[in-house]
């Protein structure tokens, strides 16, 4: 029997085959894994759904005018190629969340890189420049020129890479930026998630039409070697010996109170009661629990912190920042020396701000924990295992409670009596001490 072929259901098959590009161009950009599958929301989680939410409707992801939320991936991502493509209406807002966590503004907890119509009436030459399309939301702006008008498909690729973030829109490079280089105070403080290292990818509705396809992912190395410190960062452990470390003497009042001859002295006898009981094992730093803190030999203002750190059953310690106690450290799940079984990150000797982490991130006695801590004036940022525990909170001054903590001062490694391990020290410095 002879097919008839008419007009109409020519059309109809080109259409539907035209729906199905964006789709078989995911699936043959080697090395890249598809993120939409084109039809459905699977492997995605919807936050703070608007009305319809997101839809999936031939092969495009669509966030309509009335609907929207944070549409972030099942999975979280550290180092990454993404590319996608993205279709605009006139003034359309959205935004393209990166390494961030499911709770909280993306902007601020993770980072939004803008999507935006930036020609739109509602927004040209009304916006900071870190506002406009591909922009670091609020940090780093975006180059502009390389956008198409609405109606018409952009193409777009992030590379983050460690603290790299490239932007290329239509083949133009609009943003290549090293997130070391953002060191204004207040921007740190406001922006934790720009020291997030793994998170979630988003969709960031801002009640407009926006369209999404061909979306997918190539995910890039991360191994590194123990003790080997991250670009912009200096190693405070060598993994051999206990260069750059000194014993502790005294406190930092006391200290000052001392002669030259008086404080170097006392320094000669606390670094041989260092070397009686801290130790090198295996690129690891050991504390047998009979000695005092190890301190840096050098003294910080403004800083990022990283140290991975164990402890043993019931063990506790912490790090001192500019020589404060501290960053606690503890076993959460014993009533002793933890009566509130808290998780670890808080700033315990507060008084008068916060001295809790506002979650529980320690992974089990006896595996390795990651710090990542910020210290921009008197002010606190705790990663601990790449969650937020504490957040832009003031560190008292636990020698001088009158007065705001010690400008500079030494990074310490806590004694608190049992045995402790730590490697991978290493030290950004903001600003020098004055």
């Amino acid at each position: 029997m002879q097919t008839k072929y008419t007009l109409a259901s020519i059309l109809t098959a080109a259409l539907s085959f035209t729906a199905l590009l964006p789709a078989v161009a995911a699936q043959n950009d080697p090395g890249f894994t598809p993120l939409f599958d084109g039809s459905t929301l699977n492997g995605w989680k919807l936050v703070g759904k608007q009305g319809p939410g997101y839809l999936a409707k031939d092969g495009v992801l669509i966030c309509p005018k009335e609907g929207g939320g944070n549409l972030f991936t099942e999975k979280e991502y550290e180092n990454f190629v993404l590319r996608l493509d993205f279709k605009l209406t006139e003034n359309a807002n959205n935004g393209l969340g990166i390494r961030a966590p499911l709770e909280g503004d993306a902007a601020y907890m993770g980072m939004e890189l803008q999507v935006l119509h930036n020609d739109g009436p509602e927004f040209k030459d009304r916006l900071r420049p870190e506002q406009y399309h591909g922009s670091i939301y609020d940090v780093i702006a975006a180059k502009r020129g390389a956008q198409k008008p609405p109606g018409e498909w952009n193409s777009q690729e992030v590379v983050a890479d460690g603290r790299r973030i490239k932007v290329t829109l239509n083949g133009s490079v609009i943003v290549d930026a090293n997130l070391n280089d953002v060191r204004n105070p207040e921007t740190l403080r406001k922006h934790p998630g720009l020291l997030r290292e793994r998170g979630h990818i988003g969709f960031l509705g801002h009640g407009a039409h926006v369209e999404f396809r061909n979306i997918r992912i190539k995910e890039l190395s991360s191994t590194v070697k123990d003790n080997t410190p991250p670009p912009g960062f200096t190693a405070l452990f060598n993994g051999k010996d206990l260069s750059g470390w000194k014993g502790l003497v005294a406190d930092p009042k006391k200290r000052a109170q001392m002669s030259p001859a008086e404080l170097a002295a006392a320094q000669e006898k606390a670094d041989q009661r260092m070397r009686d009981h801290w130790k090198v094992i295996d690129g690891v730093l050991v504390f047998d629990g009979k000695g005092d803190n190890l301190c840096t030999s050098k003294d910080y203002g403004d800083f990022e912190f990283l140290v991975d750190w164990k402890i043993e059953e019931k063990g506790d310690s912490g790090i001192y920042l500019r020589g404060t106690p501290q960053v606690q450290i503890w076993e959460p799940n014993v009533g002793r020396p933890n009566p509130k079984k808290l998780g670890s990150g808080g700033l315990y000797n507060n008084q008068k701000n916060p001295s809790e982490p506002v979650k529980f991130a320690d992974k089990p006695v006896g595996q390795w924990n990651t710090f990542r801590i910020l210290m921009v004036g008197e002010k606190v940022h705790v990663f601990l295992n790449n969650e937020l525990v504490v957040k832009d909170t003031t560190l008292e001054n636990y020698w001088e409670r009158e007065k705001p903590i010690y400008p500079a001062g030494q990074i310490e490694l806590q004694n608190h009596g049992n045995t402790l391990y730590f490697k991978n020290a290493f030290v950004r410095e903001l600003a020098r001490p004055q």
